[in-house]
């Protein structure tokens, strides 16, 4: 062949005995055929066969095999986004004329699709109280094709009897999604209590360094695959494989950063938990928070992820606190190595529940920093707070003994 040739066409190079630890990057959209045969018949290669980049690459397919087998599934598709796999997870089983039942407590960009495209599209949104299954009950009928969960939910954290729900919703002949995220498949996996979908946000923990987006949707079952898989090909959706590369090589420290987050959010929390400014603390692996039971019984782990309800009016001078702050960063999404926090306002993300607590929530995600210097910079925000509020709320005995509780953790 003549030069001009040769630098269009790739030999091939054997890799017999070429195993590395690390999984290749396939970039591809092409996929050649040896015949012309094999190229009419290629849809008989099925969902493990590749035909065109857009269906998956050895890349995409070890990270969702990965996945599949973390949450007990069937199949697993990726998504660009962990809201992408959220919208895509309905979409694929819902129609105009059927109905969703969707968590009070879900993620805010859920109720935004419900709400517009949904209801665009046809199909009938209602929303219930995430820990009523009574409720839920009392909403659910035969147009019912979809129940959708989030536990614990968006913000606020609430906990969902998940088997309970399943038993209501397949008696109503409705399948079951959950937005699995803050958990990780680690440390909760709804298939294994009845669920028929689970989507998770890799973009968070999986990846876990805060530089790629990407989401997951895993079925229970082969035969709710094909309704997926038809959809994201139809819609033209699919994603990297460098992006994929890099989701997989932050799950090999998940368990690692998982478990270290998690303990220091437990650190962090009993901090605000026993501060006088503070009316509670939204986090279900502490004894005594909501939901703490139905975790307990649930749930393998935890994630580093809760939220601060203030007192009244404190609130209004958490801003000029936050700016205090010099180890946590202020900013959306949460799981990566460096710890966030968010004000978070829940009131006008709820239609079935009320909110009677303060609007504004301080979410925190605890990263892999030293834990001294977490203790440090929240007890930095505390004192900034203590500034503007202690001299008119507290008696100076409740000022003493909360400074000696502050700066008891930060000699530990």
């Amino acid at each position: 062949m003549k030069d001009h040739t040769n630098c269009v066409v790739t030999p091939i190079v054997k890799a017999d005995g070429f195993d590395p630890l690390g999984v290749a990057v396939h970039r591809g959209s092409t996929i050649v055929f040896r015949s012309a045969d094999e190229y009419a018949n290629r849809a008989k290669r099925g969902m493990d066969g590749y035909s065109y980049g857009l269906y998956g690459t050895p890349t995409t397919r070890t990270l969702e095999r990965k996945i599949t087998q973390l949450e007990q599934g069937a199949r697993t598709f990726l998504a660009p986004s962990g809201q992408g796999a959220n919208v895509i997870a309905m979409l694929a089983f819902v129609g105009a004329g059927d109905k969703v039942l969707i968590a009070d407590s879900c993620y805010p960009p859920v109720r935004d699709f419900a709400t517009h495209d949904l209801k665009r599209l046809g199909v009938a949104v209602d929303f219930y109280d995430p820990i009523s299954p009574s409720a839920l009950e009392h909403r659910i009928d035969d147009r019912t094709r979809m129940v959708w969960c989030e536990s614990p939910g968006s913000t606020t954290l609430e906990v969902q009897d998940l088997p309970r729900i399943v038993e209501i919703a397949h008696r109503a002949g409705a399948l079951v999604g959950c937005d699995n995220t803050w958990a990780t498949p680690l440390n909760y996996k709804p298939l294994s209590y009845g669920a028929d979908i689970v989507t998770e946000a890799l973009t968070k923990y999986v990846s876990g360094h805060s530089d790629v987006l990407m989401g997951s949707i895993t079925v229970s079952t082969d035969a709710l695959a094909g309704p997926v898989r038809g959809l994201l090909g139809r819609y033209g959706i699919g994603v990297s494989p460098d992006d994929a590369a890099l989701v997989l090589r932050g799950m090999e420290t998940l368990p690692v950063r998982l478990a270290y987050a998690s303990e220091s959010a437990l650190q962090l929390a009993q901090i605000f938990r026993d501060h006088p400014l503070v009316d509670r603390v939204l986090f279900p692996p502490m004894p005594g928070c909501a939901g703490h039971e139905l975790w307990k019984r649930d749930f393998l782990g935890a994630s580093g992820v809760f939220s601060v309800v203030f007192k009244p009016d404190v609130s209004a001078h958490l801003a000029a606190a936050l700016d205090q702050l010099q180890v946590f960063a202020i900013g959306a999404s949460w799981g990566g190595t460096r710890s966030l926090v968010a004000p978070m306002q829940v009131r006008s993300n709820r239609s079935e529940t009320e909110w009677t607590d303060d609007d504004l929530l301080l979410r925190v995600s605890a990263g892999l920093e030293a834990r001294e210097d977490l203790r440090a910079d929240i007890e930095r925000l505390l004192a900034s707070l203590e500034e503007k509020n202690l001299p008119q709320r507290l008696p100076v005995s409740a000022l003493d003994g909360t400074r000696y509780m502050l700066n008891n953790e930060q000699g530990e």
